[in-house]
């Protein structure tokens, strides 16, 4: 994702509570800080479908908000 948004394409890492101040350093050391994180709560694997639907729901608002942030 990092060279992704290093070369001007538009993305996010959706990462789990427990990793974001992981995910956040790991973007800064690789050149782009402004990455945008997608924040669920942990964990993701090992879920049940209903648990990950549960999660898509925490992502969805999240991913609009950055989708309606890159259209303006």
């Amino acid at each position: 994702m990092c060279e992704m948004r290093k070369r001007g394409v538009s993305a996010a890492v959706i990462c789990s509570e427990p990793f974001v101040k992981l995910a956040r350093a790991q973007a800064r050391v690789f050149g782009v800080p402004d990455l945008a994180l997608i924040v669920i709560p942990h964990p993701l694997g090992g879920l049940n479908i209903e648990g990950v639907a549960s999660r898509a729901e925490t992502a969805n608002p999240q991913l609009q908000a950055l989708i309606r942030q890159i259209a303006r």
